[in-house]
């Protein structure tokens, strides 16, 4: 029917621009476009093939975060970036991770080699929107940080910037730690003192 195309290609734009030009497979299918159109459009450069099952509009400017939104795509939304991640997502510490860290419901099943996985849920509180994706506030990251095998001098480093910045308060860490247990409640007040802030 007239106009059809067009209308399919406004729905697919539309959702990839909410997702930093990215889009996959089982959402173009959603749109309307065949598994066999799907493969028309990328072969013909219409669509950008990143990986099997994950598409980008072409042309799409490149941004420092394109990862973060990649693979928040690629979690079909589940994912949240966290942990080392969100530290650089943050600009706390000079933490360069070689991966991507997500966290994503235990019942999440995907992987891939270039993802760090942390199973667990999020609260909305805990989250902040970027375009695109999504990313542990700091205090949420901050005490995951504190609870993982990241080296201590980087948790020194991001909870000593995030204080000087006003993000996080020692209360509040300590609290958040405390909450949460385990290897955070043990090593964020041995921090705070070594930082001369507890």
């Amino acid at each position: 029917m007239p106009g059809s195309r067009q209308d399919l290609r406004q729905q697919l734009s539309a959702l990839a621009f909410q997702q930093a030009g990215y889009f996959t497979a089982a959402q173009a299918l959603e749109v309307g476009y065949s598994y066999q159109a799907q493969k028309y459009h990328a072969d013909h450069g219409n669509w950008v093939r990143v990986q099997r099952a994950l598409f980008r509009l072409p042309g799409w400017p490149s941004e420092a975060t394109d990862a973060y939104a990649r693979w928040s795509v690629w979690s079909r939304g589940c994912g949240v970036v966290s942990h080392e991640s969100a530290l650089t997502a943050h600009d706390l510490s000079d933490v360069n991770p070689a991966q991507v860290h997500l966290t994503v419901p235990a019942d999440f099943r995907a992987s891939d080699s270039a993802v760090v996985l942390h199973r667990g849920e999020v609260p909305s509180d805990d989250i902040e929107q970027r375009p695109g994706w999504r990313v542990t506030a700091p205090l949420r990251t901050l005490i995951d940080v504190a609870g993982s095998d990241t080296p201590l001098e980087f948790v020194e480093d991001a909870v000593a910037d995030a204080l000087e910045r006003g993000l996080v308060t020692p209360r509040r860490l300590t609290s958040g730690a405390t909450s949460r247990g385990g290897r955070a409640a043990e090593r964020l007040p041995d921090v705070l003192a070594r930082i001369g802030a507890g």
